[in-house]
């Protein structure tokens, strides 16, 4: 059936097959198709749009294992499941109105007793697929990120096709309750078959409207709902769903309020003490109340003071005192009720400080340790060498502490050049993983060198700076010509783009300050010749395509490559793969660059979420799209998370500690004990499959990998505070402000902050130079 914007079909067994809009040049299908799960050879036919999941006083049933009954009305579908003669389950697929499907759900009690549903989880099977097709516009314009919004009374969802430009397909909650949206991974992997790309896969979402987890489950997670519900005899409970297009964010949340949503802006990352704001447009409704919840188990309640400012736009400002995550919830007249989730941090150059001094009191292993001179945990993988990046970029930046610096200058010198290198040869790599090497991993050890060679002789115990400026030109080279490698793979990896552009320029001008002028021309050469040949075939998207067979650390680096290189063009056509990448919702730890790999479940990955962030930003001051900005600080709060101690959701973290993973999901449908929570990869080891190889143990540190992105970050927006003047409204970018009268004063929450900036309707200008002061006053009246 079909109206004038969407077709669909849905299958005899009551799930739906196809949801396409029409006048899409790419006849993408939104839904996640069975056949496809058969070619791939994926077994989760039961998980498809409109499949459910029930349990009914106790007795769970699945929605695969019975037939329902169907009936067509011209432009409407109903499927009728009656389940242990207890229960109707109905689903009403409704095409009459134009630009839009209307889902309803709802559950009849059929007796004279109450009935409980402990559980009620609907498959939303949108087509979050990375397809196993080296044709990798397939994955571009047939896949989708999903971003969620949970609200009680107004959960939205928005299906974001990955090129960012073809239409994206909005689900907006209009009646009923939505507690959460959890998440189910299938995945095939052949890492270890010295394949790439050898990652493909999918995630299967489930609206979550009763309980969501086993009865006697428990985690930190207090924001989000898990109760069950109850059915009156001879009632029914009901839930309905809007379902239309939209062309972007801005779009998307138009439409939102279209249907009878409110919508919110809110500051992501907060500073205890400094000003928070929130916006609120109530559209058709009247606010009444505003609640902040935060502390342990959400325990410290508050009334918050709001302002009106047009009919139903209101302004919510507070100094927040409580650290860890805040649920701000908007209470209306209507009964109704809508929130926001946002997190509140210590100053961050504290945050930095605090990690550094854990890696090198707790985690470095010294001359006498277990793997001497090494930091654990222990990894084969390069990343895990950010963590000492990070030593060495604080103490660049802060406060010098020579021990910290000696430590790493020990690790470099006495485990990572013998362990990477045979007999510390840079031209001989050791086969580190049974009988091949990644080439990735010489990127983090160049960048490591490089870091190196910024201290002066004072500092340095083991050699000289230039010498670290030598080993990483040596070990770059490696890292980026193909002629140093006899296998096809790397070859293959020496010609892909990787972090490597977060430093290359330093690197470049770095080489020629010091005289090394062949390894200066060698290294330029190729990094010319790699971007000019990603730039001229930027149509085509190769570089989407890394060990995966689409990931933001293909599509990210490239972008931010191309922005380095100054070929606009292509920084342009890979940055709308950023943006479609990086998420959007009223919760903070949803606003993180798109990956699910790593957890299993929609997440936020500390290191390639940094980088993406950080090539964000990089494709940001080349195009000077304020977009780009927005969604790069968007992805850098996230980021954030992992490194919070002070979070009241998750399971506690070490003053100092961080952790690699959080599973946004909730629940997390393959392993329902990460639900909302942080953890390293290593948690997966008893799962065996790939992970038995990848890790010694269940319990290593959750922060292997760790730190490189923390570099990227104050090398990047981590020095920079934006105000932005937008719709007669003033806002900060990393950081926040207080008015006075005919001034703003603009309070940073960089780290270590050197510029303040100024985003208006003229362009973009910098309003100071290099400045170690946290605070500028701005003069509204120049």
């Amino acid at each position: 059936m079909e109206n004038n914007k969407l077709q669909m079909q849905v299958h005899p067994q009551g799930y739906v097959q196809s949801l396409v809009m029409k006048d899409d040049p790419y006849h993408m299908n939104w839904v996640i198709d069975n056949e496809y799960l058969k070619q791939a050879s994926f077994n989760e036919s039961d998980k498809l749009f409109g499949e459910f999941t029930i349990t009914i006083d106790g007795e769970t049933i699945n929605s695969a294992d019975n037939y329902p009954q169907m009936t067509t009305k011209q432009q409407r579908i109903l499927v009728t499941y009656e389940l242990l003669q207890k229960v109707e389950v109905k689903f009403d697929y409704d095409l009459s109105i134009n630009d839009q499907l209307n889902w309803n759900i709802s559950l009849y009690n059929l007796t004279t007793e109450d009935i409980k549903i402990n559980n009620f989880g609907v498959w939303l099977s949108l087509a979050y697929v990375m397809f196993r097709d080296k044709n990798v516009v397939k994955n571009i314009h047939e896949s989708a990120a999903v971003y969620p919004s949970i609200s009680r009374d107004f959960t939205k969802i928005n299906a974001v096709r990955r090129d960012n430009q073809s239409g994206n397909l909005g689900i907006y909650q209009t009646a009923g309750q939505t507690l959460s949206v959890g998440t189910y991974a299938a995945y095939n992997n052949l890492f270890f078959e010295n394949v790439s790309p050898s990652l493909d896969g999918m995630l299967f979402h489930q609206l979550i409207l009763a309980g969501g987890y086993d009865d006697h489950f428990e985690n930190n997670d207090w924001i989000y709902d898990k109760s069950p519900i109850s059915i009156k005899p001879n009632t029914s409970i009901d839930w309905h769903y809007v379902i239309t297009k939209n062309n972007s964010k801005q779009e998307f949340y138009k439409k939102a309020s279209e249907v009878g949503q409110p919508t919110i802006s809110y500051q992501p990352l907060n500073i205890v003490h400094r000003p928070s704001y929130l916006t609120l447009n109530g559209h058709t409704h009247e606010l009444v109340a505003v609640t902040t919840y935060a502390g342990e188990a959400g325990k410290q309640k508050a009334k918050l003071q709001f302002q009106q400012q047009l009919p139903n736009q209101y302004q919510v400002s507070f100094k927040p005192t409580i650290l860890g995550e805040h649920k701000i919830v908007f209470d209306f007249s209507d009964g109704t009720q809508d929130s926001v989730v946002l997190n509140v941090m210590n100053p961050l150059n504290e945050v930095i400080d605090k990690r550094v001094k854990y890696i090198s009191e707790n985690l470095y292993q010294g001359k006498d340790g277990e793997t001497p001179y090494a930091s654990t945990p222990i990894s084969n993988q390069g990343e895990s060498l950010g963590k000492l990046s990070l030593v060495l970029k604080k103490n660049l930046m802060g406060i010098l502490d020579k021990e910290q610096v000696r430590q790493v200058e020990a690790s470099a010198v006495n485990y990572v050049r013998p362990k990477w290198f045979n007999n510390g040869n840079f031209k001989r790599p050791n086969k580190l993983y049974g009988d091949f090497y990644r080439c990735m991993d010489f990127e983090y050890i160049a960048h490591l060198f490089l870091l190196l060679s910024d201290f002066d002789e004072e500092t340095l115990l083991l050699n000289s700076a230039k010498d670290y400026l030598q080993w990483a030109a040596d070990v770059f080279m490696l890292r980026v010509n193909p002629d140093f490698h006899e296998t096809e793979r790397g070859k293959e990896e020496a010609r892909m783009l990787g972090v490597y552009f977060l430093y290359i320029q330093d690197l470049l001008k770095k080489l020629k300050r010091h005289g090394l002028t062949d390894y200066y021309e060698k290294i330029n050469d190729l990094w010319q010749q790699v971007t000019y040949k990603i730039d001229e075939n930027r149509t085509t998207y190769q570089a989407a395509i890394t060990e995966h067979y689409f990931d933001n650390a293909g599509f990210g680096p490239t972008a931010g490559a191309l922005s380095e290189a100054g070929f606009k063009d292509g920084a342009r056509t890979y940055g709308q793969l950023l943006l479609a990448n990086i998420g959007y919702s009223n919760d903070f730890r949803v606003q993180n660059p798109d990956r699910w790999w790593e957890a299993l479940a929609y997440m936020i990955h500390s290191l390639w979420g940094g980088v993406t962030a950080a090539a964000t930003f990089k494709v940001y001051e080349v195009l000077k799209n304020p977009a780009y900005l927005q969604a790069s600080y968007r992805a850098t709060a996230a980021i954030m998370y992992c490194y919070d101690t002070n979070s009241v959701t998750t399971d506690k973290l070490d003053e100092g500690m961080a952790a690699s993973t959080y599973a946004v999901a909730g629940p997390h449908l393959n392993r329902p004990d990460l639900s909302r929570n942080r953890f390293g990869q290593s948690t997966f080891y008893s799962d065996g499959g790939i992970f038995a190889k990848l890790f010694n143990s269940a319990n290593e540190t959750p922060d292997w990998d760790m730190g490189e992105e923390l570099v990227a970050y104050l090398d990047g927006i981590g020095q920079r505070t934006y105000l932005v003047h937008q719709n007669n409204q003033w806002s900060v970018i990393n950081g926040t402000y207080e008015q006075q009268e005919n001034q703003i004063n603009v309070i940073s929450f960089a780290p270590y902050q050197k510029e303040f900036w100024l985003i208006d309707e003229t362009g973009t200008k910098q309003l100071t130079g290099s400045t170690l002061s946290k605070n500028h006053l701005f003069d509204i009246n120049k």
